[in-house]
């Protein structure tokens, strides 16, 4: 990540709480496919809301982001609470995600899809990825206008093919364009 791109984020992060950052609707929605135990990684967590969820929910919790301002408050948040949670500052690289390392992953608002096959392979047998980001087709200005950042059409399916599906919602620009999830696809993939 660049120096510029990385104080962006921390500049967003200078003045937000954790109340500004809800829970991935992939997730919240879908809370009980999560496992009573286990291990997660919320990565590129910014605020760390996917964290906490998942950390509230009994698994114990990695959660890397770039960002030090998202970290340390982060950090500083989980402390109190006393959450199995574990806040790095990290530019998020193939080389960080060991096989086998997790039963859940959660990733939200982010796209690197050099990285997809590395999320794959770091999931444990059984293990679940919550995924959910934005796509191409836009209904409103919301999300990032690089392409290098939004998803064509069915892409995560293409991405996590090695994953048997649980979940895929793209709405797109399908009925009344004032209601549901606009601008992201939202997929749960278990590796076999």
């Amino acid at each position: 990540m660049t120096t510029s791109n990385k104080n962006k984020w921390d500049l967003r992060y200078l003045h937000a709480d954790h109340v500004q950052y809800p829970v991935a609707e992939i997730l919240s929605e879908n809370a009980f496919l999560l496992p009573e135990t286990g291990k997660a990684l919320d990565l590129a967590c910014g605020m760390g809301a996917n964290a906490l969820f998942l950390a509230h929910h009994g698994l114990v919790t990695d959660a890397w982001d770039s960002s030090d301002v998202a970290i340390k408050k982060l950090k500083a948040f989980a402390n109190g609470k006393k959450l199995p949670l574990t806040p790095k500052v990290l530019d998020i690289k193939p080389v960080h995600l060991k096989t086998a390392s997790y039963d859940v992953i959660v990733i939200s608002k982010f796209l690197d899809r050099d990285l997809c096959a590395k999320i794959t392979n770091s999931l444990k047998p059984g293990g679940l990825i919550f995924y959910q980001t934005f796509t191409q087709e836009k209904t409103t200005l919301q999300g990032p206008s690089n392409p290098d950042f939004l998803l064509a059409k069915k892409e995560l399916l293409d991405l996590f093919s090695r994953l048997n599906v649980v979940y895929y919602r793209e709405n797109g620009k399908l009925g009344n364009l004032a209601k549901g999830i606009r601008n992201q696809a939202l997929f749960i993939g278990q590796k076999p």
